[in-house]
C-alpha cells in the first residue's frame, strides 16, 4: 500500500511537471525550459558529488532554483486556483464510484453469413479515470485495452475463465493496475515500465526504472485453465495477488 501510494504521488507530479512546463512554455517562450534543464543538472550532478561539500552545494542550488521558477510560473499560479476550486467542488460531491461494464447476457449477437459476430468488451479504452470488472459474477471476455491516466481493477474470481489460456493486455500511462488471481489459477505475468513498482504475487519491487519484468508460475505450462498477463505503462505500480 506504501510504494502504490509513493508510485501515485510520483506519477501525477511528473503529469503535472509536465503540463507546467508545456503551458509555460506556450505562453512565455522556451527560457523556462533552459533555466528548468539548468536547474536539473545541478540536481543530476550535485547528487552524484555527494556527500562531497561541493556536491550538497550544487544540488540545494538547483533545488532553489527549480523551486523559484516553479512558483513564478503563471500557469502554476492558475493551476493552483484550479485546485482549490476543484477541492471545494469535490467537498460538495459525492465520491467519484469506478465505472462499471457489465456484459449484457441477453444480448442475441447479430450473424452474418460468415458466422461472425461482434461481442461488448468487459472493459473500454478510456482517456482520463477509473475502471474495473463488475462485484457480481460476469461472463469471461479477453481484455485488451489501452488506458490514460488512471486506475484498472480486474477481479478474476467473479468469472469462469473458459479452457485453455486466456488473455489480459492492457497499456496504460500514469496510474495503477491491480488483478486478483484465484488460487488455483496458474498465471504468467509480462510488464514493462519506465519508472514505478511491481507487486506480482510474494515478489514485490520498488523504484523501477525503464525495466521489463517476467513472472510465470509452476504448473502454468501444464494447466488446463491459465491466464496470460501483458501490461505496460509509463509510470506507476502492477499488483497481481492471490485471493
Amino acid at each position: 500500500m506504501l510504494n502504490r501510494k509513493r508510485s501515485d504521488f510520483i506519477s501525477w507530479g511528473l503529469l503535472l511537471a509536465v503540463v507546467l512546463v508545456l503551458l509555460e512554455a506556450t505562453l512565455n517562450g522556451g527560457g523556462i525550459l533552459f533555466s528548468l534543464l539548468f536547474s536539473a543538472a545541478l540536481l543530476f550532478f550535485g547528487r552524484k558529488r555527494m556527500p562531497k561539500r561541493s556536491g550538497k552545494v550544487m544540488f540545494w542550488l538547483g533545488v532553489f532554483i527549480a523551486v523559484m521558477n516553479v512558483l513564478s510560473m503563471f500557469t502554476f499560479k492558475l493551476l493552483l486556483v484550479a485546485f482549490v476550486i476543484y477541492v471545494i467542488y469535490e467537498f460538495y460531491q459525492s465520491k467519484q464510484n469506478p465505472v462499471f461494464v457489465t456484459p449484457q447476457f441477453a444480448q442475441v449477437p447479430t450473424m452474418s453469413q460468415d458466422d461472425v459476430y461482434r461481442k461488448e468488451t468487459l472493459l473500454k479504452n478510456i482517456l482520463l479515470g477509473t475502471q474495473q470488472t463488475p462485484e457480481h459474477v460476469y461472463e469471461w471476455n479477453d481484455i485488451n485495452i489501452q488506458c490514460g491516466p488512471g486506475d484498472t481493477i480486474i477481479d478474476l474470481n467473479q468469472t469462469i475463465l473458459p479452457d485453455g489460456e486466456s488473455v489480459i493486455l492492457i497499456r496504460g500511462t500514469i496510474g495503477n493496475i491491480t488483478i486478483y488471481v484465484p488460487y488455483e489459477m496458474e498465471a504468467a505475468v509480462s510488464h514493462s515500465m519506465i519508472m514505478g513498482n511491481s507487486r506480482i504475487f510474494d515478489r514485490s519491487e520498488s523504484k523501477l526504472f525503464n525495466q521489463t519484468l517476467f513472472y510465470r508460475t509452476k504448473g502454468y505450462g501444464e494447466a488446463e485453465k491459465k491466464i496470460k498477463i501483458v501490461t505496460s505503462m509509463f509510470a506507476g505500480s502492477l499488483e497481481v495477488k492471490r485471493v
